[in-house]
């Protein structure tokens, strides 16, 4: 009852700029909930991965002095890996846009 009543109180007056975007001022072409290729959420979780896995750097910048030869083969292995998955990727097209 409240709602309807307010409904009928307040001023309308509706016009096309009110109904446009207005968040980031780009004309839309589509419906809002379109579908996205898997593709587009491979590359979300590779980023994700690969960021995630570049954090572990820090630590091991920190404690370089004290790892020593031991910490250097870690991250030479640690690196070797991250190199390696990402050229597996790349070769399987993954990093691919079309």
């Amino acid at each position: 009852m409240i709602w309807n009543t307010s409904r009928l109180l307040r001023p309308s007056w509706p016009s096309a700029a009110k109904a446009s975007t207005y968040e980031c001022g780009i004309v839309t072409v589509s419906e809002a909930r379109e579908k996205f290729t898997v593709r587009y959420y491979l590359v979300a979780v590779m980023f994700l991965v690969f960021d995630v896995e570049t954090v572990f750097l820090m630590p091991w910048a920190i404690q370089m002095k004290e790892l020593a030869v031991f910490g250097l083969v870690e991250i030479g292995i640690f690196l070797f890996l991250l190199l390696f998955g990402y050229g597996y990727i790349w070769s399987k097209g993954a990093l691919t846009w079309e």
